[in-house]
């Protein structure tokens, strides 16, 4: 089981979202989920994951959820490789019972360009940061989901849907 998650945020409220799939190529989820989550902390610009991380383990427990990989929107080594993101604190707290895909859209300070991939005919690349999984694997994974342009299909999906059960 393959799980991406988002989180919208909206005053001290959040909802995360999940999309539960099987195989990179799906098109379409397995089962969509979702969590309200009260009383989320403030953003602190470099500890993002305080804010995201018991969103993300709300969402998880609340839906029973047993994935071997999560995708989240993301790094998970803000320098690609040791220093620590939402994705690595996310792995660490499961104890490594699932591996994790950071998928971020803009580029952290530190990421060197061998963390890009560009899907699609899209000129701006995503940047792929793994733990449990090696990095040039999930960089191949990411390529090869459903949808021809820059976002995969389950990826856009996902934040649609924490979008759509908007708090405000």
């Amino acid at each position: 089981m393959i799980l991406a998650v988002d989180v919208h945020y909206s005053k001290d409220q959040a909802v995360a979202a999940g999309v539960v799939f099987e195989t990179w190529q799906d098109e379409q989820a397995q089962k969509e989920c979702f969590s309200l989550v009260e009383g989320v902390a403030d953003y602190e610009p470099g500890k993002f994951f305080k804010r995201e991380l018991p969103c993300i383990l709300k969402l998880i427990a609340d839906h029973q959820l047993r994935p071997d990989c999560i995708l989240i929107d993301g790094y998970v080594f803000l320098d690609g490789h040791s220093e620590a993101g939402l994705g690595k604190y996310l792995y660490d707290t499961l104890d490594g019972a699932a591996s994790v895909i950071g998928i971020a859209k803009k580029r952290y300070k530190n990421i060197d360009a061998k963390y890009e991939i560009y899907r699609g005919a899209s000129r701006k690349p995503l940047y792929i940061t793994a733990v449990g999984m090696d990095v040039d694997q999930a960089k191949r994974n990411i390529l090869t989901m459903h949808g021809k342009y820059r976002l995969p299909t389950i990826i856009k999906r996902v934040d649609q849907l924490c979008r759509g059960h908007r708090t405000d």
